[in-house]
Formats: C-alpha cells, sequence, structure tokens
C-alpha cells in the first residue's frame, strides 16, 4: 500500500495554474517524456534541472487552478514527483491527479525548500524534518484504492480481472 512517501521539498505560492505546471505551448506533445521535462517551468525554468525523483511539490492554496488539462498532474508524475501537497486544490486538478495515481493530500504546513518531509496518507498526516506534526485531509479509503492502483485506468482494470475470477 503506498501510504508513506518520504522526500525533499520544492515549495510554491498559493493559486499555482495549470499553465504553470505545464506551459501551453507544449500541449500538442502527445509525450508524456516532453510535459515531464518542462514540468513547473512557467515558476521555475531551472525545476526539472534541480529536482530530483521522488520529491515532493508543496505549495500554498488553489494548487492547479485555471485550465482543466490532463497534463498538468501529468508533467508532476513523469517528472517524478512523488506527491503534491498543498493547502487547498482546484476540484479539477484534484480529480485529474487521483485519476492518474499521483498521491496528494491537503495540509497546511510550515517548511522550507529542501526539508524533507514524510506524508502519512493513510493518517492524513505530514511530519517536516521528523520534528513537526501536521494532520491534514484524509483521503477517502476509495481514493486510496485508486492511488495504489496506479490510477483510476488501473484500478478499473483491477476490478473488471477481480469479477471475471470469482464468476
Amino acid at each position: 500500500m503506498v501510504s508513506l512517501i518520504i522526500g525533499r521539498v520544492w515549495k510554491f505560492g498559493d493559486n499555482v495554474n495549470t499553465d504553470e505546471i505545464i506551459p501551453g505551448k507544449y500541449l500538442r506533445s502527445k509525450d508524456v517524456q516532453i510535459f515531464a521535462a518542462h514540468a513547473m517551468e512557467g515558476i521555475d525554468q531551472e525545476f526539472t534541472k534541480k529536482f530530483r525523483i521522488g520529491d515532493i511539490v508543496v505549495a500554498g492554496t488553489n494548487f492547479g487552478c485555471g485550465s482543466s488539462r490532463e497534463q498538468a498532474p501529468l508533467a508532476l508524475k513523469y517528472a517524478g514527483v512523488s506527491c503534491v501537497i498543498a493547502k487547498s486544490f482546484a476540484r479539477i486538478f484534484f480529480r485529474n491527479a487521483i485519476n492518474i495515481g499521483i498521491p496528494l493530500i491537503e495540509v497546511d504546513i510550515e517548511c522550507q525548500e529542501g526539508d524533507k518531509v514524510k506524508v502519512d496518507l493513510a493518517k492524513g498526516e505530514v511530519t517536516v524534518s521528523d520534528r513537526d506534526i501536521f494532520i491534514g485531509n484524509k483521503l477517502p479509503d476509495f481514493l486510496l484504492e485508486i492511488l495504489n492502483d496506479g490510477g483510476l485506468v488501473a484500478h478499473r482494470k483491477k476490478q473488471s480481472a477481480s469479477k471475471n475470477i470469482n464468476l
């Protein structure tokens, strides 16, 4: 079960929109590696050069606002973001992230860029630098199941396969 995630913080502010997560000029491509190479480019041109697989994005309120493009969470996932922590998410971004299998949690944490954080999705809590614990909104079990299965498509395939076996 993907319930415990540990990574280094990349910190962003409020109202990070989908065009900042993956600029529109890259949307003509269907190649997720193009999206990954340009993740967060609208805010930090050097993000993907500094970022390491498994790092965690931390932001303020309304993360993922703007258009409903699924490419935004795809860019983060394929760049290697292990989790997104924010005070709040834009509704469509939240659902798109769950659907493609990128863990996220709504919680207001105090941290600095580079801090190590531990996210316990099952408990809905984040520990910063092994000392400060912040309690957030625990994801419902059915969303944790989707994340554990790797996203909505993988989850539905797993459900279909189990139904066929049980016939």
